[in-house]
């Protein structure tokens, strides 16, 4: 099992730079969640951000479409960042590993965190980070 208790800050560049798609689990239309303003973030950086959320689902959030779930996105994804409880991490991944192309990541956001929920993605091969946020992680690590 990963030590989720600390990461290495190369481990967590590689991530972050060969990332290209990221699908964001719980992102809000509201400008003033975290969700949004990290989707901005990441926007902002290049990165391609597709929203889920079954409550917005055909809906657009900062321009980008919205999807119900993340079997529904018809493109190929590198990174789940998940701005849910967590308590759904365990949905999040069970998701995921359910999906015909598997991301190389899941990226659980601050407070996000469920080590036993992210066993069956680490023994799938997907890395896993969590109570972490990018938007944090690519300035402090100067990428």
């Amino acid at each position: 099992m990963t030590d989720h208790d600390s990461y290495n800050d190369d481990d967590i560049a590689e991530i972050l730079q060969e990332t290209r798609t990221i699908a964001l689990v719980g992102a809000s239309p509201k400008a003033d969640r975290p969700s949004f303003g990290v989707m901005q973030y990441l926007l902002s950086r290049g990165y391609t951000v597709i929203p889920v959320n079954p409550g917005q689902a055909g809906k657009e959030i900062l321009g980008q479409k919205v999807y119900a779930r993340l079997a529904d996105i018809p493109d190929e994804i590198d990174m789940i960042d998940v701005f849910r409880a967590p308590e759904f991490l365990g949905e999040v991944v069970a998701e995921a590993l359910a999906l015909k192309s598997r991301p190389q990541v899941i990226w659980g956001q601050l407070s996000v965190r469920d080590d036993i929920a992210v066993e069956p993605a680490e023994a799938a091969g997907i890395k896993v980070v969590m109570d972490r946020c990018p938007a944090i992680e690519i300035p402090r690590l100067g990428l």
